[in-house]
């Protein structure tokens, strides 16, 4: 590049995170995956301006950022849908968008979803703590939340354009959403373990990138086992967790890497992506698989 390129943040919204597709292989001292929450939408963000696989993206949730280019840059919006614009002009969803020198993108807030994702071709140029550029809110590694006046420079690495007929965009839904589940390792501690799938849920306002709280009919252990205690277990991306009170809590990229609480079941990791999409407030249903 003849120039450096970055973007100045105006205004980072809520919350927006730099991330990728996380921590590999660190699990055994504490050290969490992370990664995007929705990791369809990242990947798919990435290959549309050329990325190599891998290169930091801006997670944003709830939209409210705006960018100010410095030098023209080829950006990409995927995830949640949130109204877009540069400098007014409205810009397409899971589009190449080009944002040039001075000019500033806008993100409003997703009538359905939760997190939009911003990849800029070369990708952001952030340090990188045991490999991965991925902001982990639970431990603290990685980049801190974007603020404003903050300046984020944008690499040179590529790949060749994809050259795509069409790409699946999958749109968050606004009403009940349905997951994918199989039986946890301690499926058995419930007295009617598939009391998850038959019943409704609601996502809690409480939840965030290290679990979404579910709040419905609570889910009874066994009486031989009310009050028992487990030691703890390893946790993965998906699992459900059932503290004593027996509201739900599915774990997503930045949960603890053990949990002494009983594992009910373990959703699919496409549903995953989807659940990282529901909004506080919404419906959801579980299916057994």
């Amino acid at each position: 590049m003849s120039r450096a390129h970055a973007v100045e943040v105006l205004d980072p919204g809520p919350l927006t995170l730099v991330q990728d597709l996380g921590r590999v292989g660190h699990l055994a001292i504490g050290v969490g995956h992370a990664g995007a929450a929705d990791r369809g939408s990242y990947l798919l963000g990435n290959r549309l301006v050329g990325n190599a696989v891998g290169a930091p993206a801006l997670e944003v949730t709830l939209g409210g950022l705006r960018l100010r280019a410095v030098g023209d840059l080829l950006v990409s919006l995927t995830g949640a849908p949130a109204p877009a614009d540069v400098d007014g002009r409205p810009v397409a969803h899971a589009a190449l968008v080009e944002v040039r020198d001075g000019q500033v993108l806008t993100l409003g807030r997703p009538s359905a979803g939760l997190r939009t994702y911003v990849g800029v071709r070369g990708g952001f140029e952030v340090p990188r703590t045991l490999g991965s550029a991925s902001s982990d809110t639970m431990s603290g590694l990685g980049p801190a939340p974007l603020m404003a006046g903050q300046v984020l420079a944008v690499g040179s690495r590529t790949e060749s354009f994809p050259v795509l007929d069409a790409a699946v965009v999958p749109d968050p839904a606004s009403g009940t959403v349905e997951l994918d589940v199989t039986p946890g390792p301690r499926h058995d501690w419930f007295a009617d373990p598939t009391a998850l799938a038959g019943s409704p849920w609601t996502v809690s306002s409480r939840s965030d990138r290290r679990g979404i709280r579910l709040e419905g009919a609570p889910l009874a252990r066994r009486p031989e086992l009310r009050g028992a205690e487990l030691q703890s277990e390893g946790m993965v991306r998906g699992a459900i967790q059932v503290p004593p009170g027996g509201q739900p809590v599915l774990c997503l990229n930045d949960h603890p890497v053990t949990g002494g609480y009983p594992v009910i079941g373990v959703v699919r990791s496409a549903s995953v992506d989807r659940a990282a999409q529901l909004q506080p407030g919404q419906p959801v249903r579980f299916r057994w698989h």
